[in-house]
């Protein structure tokens, strides 16, 4: 297994927020992580990247992660795409993208061609400051310079709030093309009707725990768990 995550606890102040949290990923594998607002998904990465200070076990690839900084995670292998669009403005868009290198020059998976190739807006304006990109395009190349360093798992944080359709069908498309070149995905997401069409496994979170692991065919089936965990 990719991921392994097993009984996640999490603290703010005196607020438990993750309350015995069991996931895992596999492999190449799409797996979203669903429910309302508030309920600790976001915790659930950050605790994962080392960002909050994670309670139990977290195992990537097999090694212990747990009490690790984010940057040996990241240097382990797993990428980490927050949901505040962070590009760095006064920089160009190559600049960028050569940023999420891990030793300049050396490519992975992902070259300066793929990202411009999946992403033409991108291309067309690589020598442009990212400060004048557009918020969709800004969440392109923020997820575009996280695949630059070739992470083996990448956790993704709300990629599509607040796009336009067209830009959320190209994250779609994104989403799908990472997990053929073999990075597993975890997936934070609000939108459903995405989750459900590009991920092979989803859980569902209430409470600061899952409440529901399972196919997009058993959700889809599960009208129990949709009304009373994720439709507002």
């Amino acid at each position: 297994m990719m991921l392994e995550v097993r009984d996640l606890h999490a603290l703010y102040g005196k607020s438990h927020i993750l309350q015995g949290v069991d996931l895992a990923v596999d492999e190449g594998e799409i797996v979203s992580l669903l429910g309302r607002n508030g309920v600790g998904r976001s915790t659930t990465c950050k605790a994962i990247m080392g960002l909050v200070p994670p309670v139990g076990q977290i195992s990537f690839k097999g090694r212990p992660i747990a009490g690790l900084r984010p940057d040996q995670i990241a240097h382990a292998g797993v990428g980490y795409v927050p949901e505040d669009r962070q590009v760095f403005p006064g920089l160009t868009v190559k600049q960028n993208l050569e940023l999420g290198l891990k030793r300049a020059g050396v490519f992975g998976r992902w070259t300066f061609d793929d990202v411009f190739s999946l992403f033409p807006n991108l291309g067309n304006r690589q020598d442009n400051p990212a400060g004048v990109l557009s918020g969709g395009e800004q969440q392109m190349l923020t997820m575009c310079r996280t695949l630059m360093g070739d992470p083996d798992l990448v956790i993704i944080d709300e990629p599509t709030e607040g796009l336009a359709p067209k830009l959320v069908e190209q994250v779609g498309q994104l989403l799908d093309e990472i997990a053929r070149r073999g990075t597993a995905i975890l997936l934070v997401e609000q939108k459903l009707t995405i989750a459900l069409k590009i991920s092979h496994r989803l859980y569902v979170m209430g409470h600061g725990r899952i409440v529901f692991n399972g196919s997009p065919a058993e959700l889809q089936a599960n009208t129990a768990i949709r009304k009373e965990w994720l439709e507002v």
